[in-house]
């Protein structure tokens, strides 16, 4: 698999504050990445940093084979980390033909990036006419000008409704399937699970997870049962080594896993010893609940 981009023991000092700390990852070809943690948490300083925008305090990072220079690196990339900014009396083909000059770049693939956001229709409309998603998509479009090997991407459904945040995900999700590498900065858990293969979590610029999204704990998930014989079920399920925590609300009983057990083999276990279900449903934790776990297991 080919290293995109390599992180190496980063930090960053603002003063007496540490916006990055000791920071290590690595982008591999062909995924989406989502650098997830709350607002201050390091992401966009992280970004500013492999983009040459923010100068580090210390550590490494390199782009591709790393024998390529950042400045050369940077021809290959795509990123949007700041609010999209066009001409407003210009039409939307009319800033992407501008933006292709800056990057010196032919403009043959403007109206195909436009389709690929959706704007085609209105390619003619000039920029002050569009909403904020139209904005952010055609940001987007310009950003995918050069076409980039890797597109990075800040917060990119901050302030869109839920239409829009819709649109936006499933361009990523386009692009993506198309072979360019994402890596995208969200403090929305829900986003990160929704369009991303691989997370870094980070919490006051620190490194608390880096891995796949659906590898994030050994989470074997957990069972939502309901009976009218309680009691018999909680003795049962608190005898057996296979599951730990065990909650009880409202009638719900959910009992965590700690090793694997497909649902048809607790139904007949619990039918053999007379208990009989009214309700039985398996399900993995979502990212948010993975996310709550790992963050109480560090130290503040």
């Amino acid at each position: 698999m080919q290293t995109i981009l390599s992180v190496n023991n980063l930090t960053k000092k603002f003063g007496a504050l540490t916006a990055v700390k000791d920071l290590s990852f690595q982008i591999e070809k062909g995924n989406v990445y989502g650098i997830l943690g709350p607002n201050g948490s390091g992401k966009s300083t992280t970004l500013g940093i492999v983009l040459n925008v923010v100068n580090r305090t210390s550590g490494t990072f390199s782009w591709f084979d790393g024998a390529t220079s950042t400045h050369d690196a940077l021809k290959k990339v795509g990123a949007i980390i700041e609010r999209p900014n066009f001409y407003p009396y210009m039409t939307a083909v009319q800033n992407l033909k501008l933006v292709c000059k800056i990057k010196e770049v032919s403009d043959d693939k403007v109206e195909e990036k436009l389709e690929l956001v959706g704007l085609l229709e209105r390619k003619d409309s000039k920029f002050r006419t569009y909403s904020l998603g139209m904005k952010q998509r055609l940001a987007i479009a310009s950003a995918l000008l050069n076409d980039p090997e890797i597109l990075i991407l800040d917060e990119p459904t901050n302030g869109l409704d839920p239409q829009g945040i819709h649109q936006i995900r499933e361009i990523i999700k386009k692009i993506a399937s198309q072979g360019t590498t994402i890596l995208l900065a969200s403090h929305l858990l829900d986003e990160v699970e929704k369009v991303c293969s691989h997370v870094v979590i980070l919490r006051k610029g620190e490194k608390l997870y880096s891995g796949r999204v659906d590898g994030m704990l050994a989470s074997h998930g957990f069972f939502e049962l309901k009976t009218s014989q309680e009691e018999a079920l909680l003795k049962y399920l608190q005898g057996n080594a296979s599951f730990g925590e065990i909650k009880v609300e409202s009638g719900l009983i959910t009992a965590f896993l700690r090793e694997e057990m497909k649902a048809e083999d607790l139904n007949k276990a619990l039918f053999e010893k007379e208990i009989l279900l009214s309700h039985l449903v398996k399900r993995k934790e979502s990212l948010e609940e993975q996310f709550l776990t790992l963050t109480k297991t560090q130290t503040n």
